[in-house]
């Protein structure tokens, strides 16, 4: 004769009985619409949809918790519960019934109290994890039959198994918000970064533009994000702060614009050589400079004074290959640069705004950045920013190794194209 299982709890009422009949009345609806499966071999072996590895379901539960509204304590009677179960597997289509008493069931759980363990069961019953298989006086037991086989009351771990398609599914869901806030909070703290040194940058040096209100817009938005914030309050903090950086970072490149892009177009006709191709870095990080490179006859290097009366006599071997240089060999030689740039640097105008932005990020003065491009000219002062931000890390002053080159190039004893030959070398 078969056994008759239950709907209600023995001696519980009120929302835990109500939680134990819809769990009970749910499990049992689902067994029979859905056809026994015969756990042959295949199903030993783990390709039974309806076995689970309780070890690693619960793992995937732990991380889901949230979205079955189970606390890590409750998860703790659950383990407790799975230890009873001397199987790693559990067959979600049968009873899988563990009758603890209510002694050991507490000193597996760490000595919690028992109005606590039954409010962390009573929890996983309405999550639907769990089941109670009451017998007619309450107390959980084995009883073997005459006919063979036996009769348990207790827990029955049935439906935790029975959902596992469920429970990973919740699992791969959580752990994707996890890398989105992840992500989301590395962008903000990125973000805020920039802004930071971006605004301080323009308050110290008197920059032209509405510092002071992108100032105040930036204190709203610097306050810490909650340790526990969730994805939507993340996600709102990170497209506001994005909007911000978009209006920084178009009001420094106007600034730039007006401030520290009006030089003359003939700056970029002057060219400085150097003989030597020799590395301009040394390995130790102590920043080297070209050596004097021998005056040739037959062309001229203006200092830049009004009259053009102070020159010198330099080589001119390299001044078409600067002036035919495509702007791709030096992207080619200096790819860091491109990390700073607004949109794709297509031509010139754009690779001088970005060298510009990359100045402030570098340290350089504005004193000593207009001293370069004076004497060098705009084109060849921004490849040799970009020259100096691809080897960042191997120099220790960005600003002062900038104003030697300048005054190298002052005297007619530098180059851009070793530097730039120097670099190919380096990436070859």
């Amino acid at each position: 004769m078969p056994n008759y299982e239950p709907l209600t709890p023995f001696g519980v009422g009120g929302p835990a009985a109500l939680a134990q009949i819809n769990a009970a009345a749910a499990d049992r609806a689902r067994r029979k619409t859905r056809p026994q499966n015969d756990h042959s071999e295949d199903g030993a072996s783990g390709n039974d949809p309806s076995r689970a590895d309780k070890f690693a379901l619960l793992r995937a539960l732990t991380e889901a918790r949230g979205a079955f509204g189970l606390s890590d304590r409750t998860l703790t009677v659950l383990s407790a519960l799975l230890s009873f179960h001397p199987d790693r597997t559990i067959d979600g289509d049968a009873p899988t019934i563990v009758f603890p008493s209510n002694r050991e069931l507490s000193l597996r759980c760490g000595g919690m109290a028992p109005a606590t363990l039954r409010r962390h069961l009573a929890g996983l019953i309405g999550a639907g994890m769990i089941l109670r298989k009451d017998s007619p006086n309450g107390k959980r037991y084995r009883r073997r039959k005459m006919e063979g086989g036996s009769d348990a009351f207790g827990f029955d771990l049935a439906p935790f198994a029975a959902r596992a398609g469920l429970i990973y599914e919740a699992a791969e869901a959580a752990t994707a918000q996890v890398l989105a806030v992840r992500a989301a909070r590395e962008a903000v703290s990125l973000m805020l970064r920039d802004c930071s040194s971006l605004i301080t940058l323009a308050l110290s040096e008197g920059r032209a533009g509405p510092w002071s209100r992108l100032a105040e817009a930036f204190a709203k938005l610097s306050a810490p994000l909650p340790r526990r914030a969730d994805f939507d309050q993340v996600e709102t903090r990170r497209r506001a702060l994005a909007s911000l950086m978009a209006e920084v970072e178009q009001t420094w490149l106007d600034g730039l614009t007006e401030k520290e892009m009006s030089a003359n177009e003939q700056h970029n006709e002057r060219h400085y050589h150097n003989s030597k191709t020799e590395s301009l870095f040394e390995k130790s990080g102590r920043e080297k400079v070209m050596a004097p490179a021998a005056v040739q006859k037959g062309s001229t290097y203006s200092s830049g004074t009004d009259g053009g009366s102070d020159r010198v006599t330099v080589p001119t071997p390299d001044l078409h290959q600067i002036q035919a240089l495509p702007l791709s060999a030096v992207l080619s030689r200096c790819p860091s640069i491109g990390d700073y740039a607004a949109s794709p640097m297509t031509d010139w105008t754009e690779f001088i705004r970005t060298a510009a932005l990359v100045r402030g990020f570098l340290g350089i003065s504005p004193d000593a950045w207009r001293q370069a491009r004076s004497v060098m000219g705009e084109k060849h002062a921004a490849i040799v920013l970009a020259a100096i931000l691809e080897r960042a890390d191997e120099i220790r002053s960005a600003g002062g190794y900038l104003r030697e080159l300048t005054r190298k190039a002052e005297q007619g004893q530098f180059s851009v194209m070793p530097m730039l030959e120097a670099l190919r070398n380096r990436h070859s």
